[in-house]
């Protein structure tokens, strides 16, 4: 039986109008050079603290347990996660005769008791469970839900029992704008971590969210699927659209951004890095120069083009040099206190988007982002 002119159609090599050629090398600086910056100041002393990463056996969790020991002496770093193996495999990784400060414990943040238990005495928190696969949330709305939302409002409610001093919490760009689940489940826990700080009073716990983009090399990101691809001997790799652009980011710069933020943190802030963008063929382009590329349509959920910051927010948000912070419409004081820092009112109408983004990869810049994610 022949493919129906729609198969035919979503896996076309055709050019897209005013987009790069399918398959073209990546050539020449565009736009603007892309600094990769390392976002580690201001530097937040963890040394003597007690630190809980929920999500810890992840990509991010363990990055950043790894940073947490080659740079501080806690007094507890605690890795929080529902899946015994992967705690299992970080035991042999850190053994604890070597890392006696390190605990593990089982336990899930739909469990608001479980999770009281673990903070206890605990001084910082960084929330980085999620569910995080577009279509997987699409495909079990319910799981994602409890997950994301009631597990933010669970991570709430037991950090304020506990007395916990600073909670991180990890979003997306995909919760701006949102059009899938995974996105619009990730702004109502941005929202409960925001107002999470009118809970605590003047005097109790502060909540902040970090909101960056795809992390260059991560677990489930398109760059290991792209080599798995090769590996297994494909001679084209499928781009979704030719016009497709994503922020990317390494995981050791995500960990210093989420510790520098840590220590900025007034309260009820969303930070976001500055960092570039490129094009989805470009990047197959560089894991694969000799391979083909075919244009398999865009996924259901799936945007175009990424936005970390909506226009709408721009009356909002302060610039720093390495980072924007959107700030709660009413909090004057800490408007006040970022603009003493150097740090200036973007422009009315100003929005963060990846296609818009005047910090653009070029192949070096997309060759060192992926030795620095390599390294």
């Amino acid at each position: 039986m022949s493919p129906s002119p729609a198969l035919a159609l979503a896996n076309t090599e055709l050019p897209v109008p005013g987009a790069p050629a399918v398959g073209a090398p990546v050539t020449g600086a565009v736009e603007a050079a892309a600094p990769l910056r390392d976002f580690s100041q201001p530097w937040m002393d963890l040394n003597d603290k007690s630190v809980l990463v929920t999500g810890g056996t992840g990509s991010f969790g363990k990055h950043f347990i790894r940073t947490v020991i080659a740079q501080y002496k806690p007094k507890r770093l605690i890795v929080f996660s529902r899946d015994e193996l992967k705690q299992f495999e970080m035991q042999l990784e850190f053994p604890q005769a070597q890392y006696p400060f390190i605990r593990y414990f089982i336990g899930d943040v739909r469990d608001r008791d479980r999770l009281e238990l673990a903070l206890n005495g605990v001084d910082f928190v960084v929330h980085a469970a999620a569910m995080k696969q577009v279509t997987t949330a699409e495909y079990n709305p319910f799981e994602c839900i409890r997950t994301n939302v009631f597990g933010a409002e669970n991570v709430v409610s037991a950090a304020l029992r506990a007395g916990v001093k600073r909670v991180v919490a990890l979003s997306t760009d995909k919760a701006a704008n949102p059009i899938n689940l995974y996105g619009a489940s990730k702004l109502a826990s941005d929202k409960i971590f925001v107002a999470a700080n009118n809970l605590a009073g003047a005097e109790g716990t502060r909540f902040s969210v970090v909101r960056y983009g795809n992390v260059f090399g991560s677990r489930g990101s398109v760059i290991p699927f792209f080599r798995k691809l090769i590996e297994d001997g494909a001679d084209s790799l499928p781009i979704t659209d030719a016009r497709m652009t994503r922020f990317w980011i390494t995981l050791t710069q995500g960990v210093n951004f989420v510790l520098s933020s840590m220590e900025l943190m007034r309260g009820g802030e969303i930070y976001v890095p500055k960092i570039p963008s490129s094009t989805i063929p470009q990047l197959a382009t560089l894991v694969s120069p000799d391979s083909r590329q075919h244009i398999v349509g865009i996924r259901p959920g799936e945007k175009l083009h990424e936005t970390m910051i909506p226009a709408d927010d721009a009356h909002c948000t302060v610039e720093l040099e390495d980072r924007y912070v959107i700030l709660q419409s009413f909090a004057t004081a800490a408007r006040d206190a970022y603009l003493h820092r150097g740090g200036k009112p973007v422009d009315d109408g100003f929005s963060y988007s990846s296609d818009t983004n005047p910090e653009k990869l070029d192949g070096r810049g997309l060759q060192n982002l992926l030795a620095m994610s390599y390294a």
